[in-house]
């Protein structure tokens, strides 16, 4: 049997038949099949895009998906502690020690001792990592809208929408 392309067809069919193979393997199972096939195709999607930004964005920086992530939270937020910024960023605490290993050597963002908690590590975005995502952000943001743009704008905002609910949900869940 062949397997379809499940992270980058350009054919729906092949997707389809992808969930369709996938719900036949766990016939007698029990399963929520519908929230398979939305959990399922969330991963598919992120995984697509994140492929398609680092290839097509990302790489020509010299940055990964970590990185940029990291430096756009900082850039957005400010200054904070390390294990904040690695839940913001959505990496583990060893991924977010090299990529600010990776990021402080090329003077993109800088850290430090916090100064009334000597074990707490503060980072902040440098000037020189302000401007590389603020170089980056119009491309990324063009192709945001080129992976979106078989969708309306009504249909992007109850997407997003949509997706803040799961993600709520799976926040309470965590608990």
């Amino acid at each position: 049997m062949a397997v379809p392309r499940l992270f980058a067809s350009h054919d729906d069919r092949d997707l389809v038949r992808a969930e369709r193979d996938v719900r036949e393997a766990f016939t007698g199972l029990d399963l929520d099949l519908r929230a398979l096939a939305a959990v399922s195709n969330i991963f598919r999607v992120a995984t697509a895009v994140r492929n398609h930004m680092e290839h097509d964005i990302l790489e020509e920086h010299d940055l990964s998906w970590s990185a940029f992530t990291t430096l756009f939270v900082l850039r957005v937020w400010g200054e904070m502690d390390a294990r904040s910024l690695a839940a913001e960023a959505g990496v583990t605490a060893a991924t977010l020690t090299g990529v600010m290993k990776t990021l402080e050597g090329r003077q993109l963002l800088k850290r430090r001792s916090d100064s009334t908690d000597g074990r707490r590590v503060v980072v902040s975005v440098t000037a020189k990592g302000r401007t590389i995502v603020d170089e980056v952000m119009p491309a990324f943001n063009r192709h945001e809208r080129l992976v979106t743009q078989a969708l309306t704008d009504d249909e992007l905002d109850d997407l997003a929408r949509n997706l803040r609910v799961i993600l709520r949900t799976v926040d309470a869940i965590d608990l």
